[in-house]
């Protein structure tokens, strides 16, 4: 079923939404995000990315610039520590293909394949809100990225268990791959339920790509509730799986889903394009 939202006739623009599953993903049609975007038609975007989770864009035309462009409409951009700088465009986080493949392989060392479940920069005391991403290089076949619904994940546990994760935090260790770039991260925790500030939707936040470990918590009773969460995140039910082609670009937001890159492409260099978008110091402690 398409759902059509409407923009206000001065902004001479509809958008054409197409939920992809019933609580996370769609495709939006009927805009060039090459171009400049209205307030109106930024609102539009936002609120189907609040309502939706993840939205995706078909073929467009957008280079480094452009990308960018459209990000800053929805925040700062923040700019990843392993970022290389482009000096036209300072903020955009770009990575080589190389580079893509080597920053994947040191963040799951010690996951198990099929695990590696994550949010973007969880290490942080304010992660980042939201993240565009842009395919530029891809394989013939495979290479999708799934995103899990983590208000549907929680809301789906049973009450026992949803009593028993109430009040845990939950560290986000990504000090072997910062360190190893020169950069000096502590470990920091959030909690494993967090409430979304905008939606007030409860979600499970839990990144398996960096160590994650209840605190106060016995090392087997910590396990044991992690494996919980990441049954939840394994439930196709929960997820949708988005098959990149060429122009194709992703608008999730990170404190509603979680997202696993599928890596079933052998050594074929394959590179997306991605820009971190800031969330506001005012909320370090969500």
């Amino acid at each position: 079923m398409t759902e059509a939202l409407a923009i206000p006739p001065s902004s001479h623009v509809e958008l054409d939404i197409r939920p992809l599953q019933p609580t996370i993903g769609a495709e939006i049609g009927g805009i060039d995000l090459s171009r400049p975007i209205s307030d109106a038609v930024r609102d539009a975007i936002r609120a189907a990315v609040l309502k939706h989770k993840v939205v995706f864009f078909r073929d467009q035309s957008l280079d480094n610039a452009s990308q960018a462009a459209f990000a800053a409409r929805f925040g700062p951009l923040y700019t990843h520590p392993s970022t290389k700088r482009d000096p036209k465009i300072a903020p955009l986080h770009q990575i080589s293909a190389i580079e893509a493949a080597k920053y994947e392989k040191e963040r799951a060392r010690d996951v198990k394949p099929g695990d590696a479940y994550h949010t973007d920069t969880s290490w942080r005391l304010v992660p980042t809100w939201g993240a565009v991403l842009r395919a530029v290089t891809l394989p013939e076949t495979g290479g999708d990225t799934i995103w899990v619904d983590a208000n549907l994940a929680y809301e789906a546990l049973p009450d026992d268990l949803k009593a028993r994760l109430e009040g845990l935090h939950v560290t986000h260790d990504f000090r072997a791959a910062l360190n190893a770039k020169g950069h000096d991260y502590p470990v920091v925790a959030h909690p494993v339920v967090r409430t979304h500030r905008e939606t007030g939707q409860k979600v499970l936040w839990v990144n398996y790509t960096q160590k994650p470990q209840i605190l106060g918590l016995e090392l087997s009773e910590s396990r044991e509730l992690l494996d919980e969460v990441l049954r939840q995140y394994k439930r196709p039910e929960f997820q949708v799986r988005f098959s990149w082609k060429p122009d194709s670009v992703a608008f999730w937001d990170n404190r509603a889903a979680v997202h696993y890159a599928v890596r079933n492409y052998g050594d074929f260099p394959r590179l997306l394009e991605r820009v971190l978008i800031a969330d506001e110091p005012l909320y370090a402690d969500l």
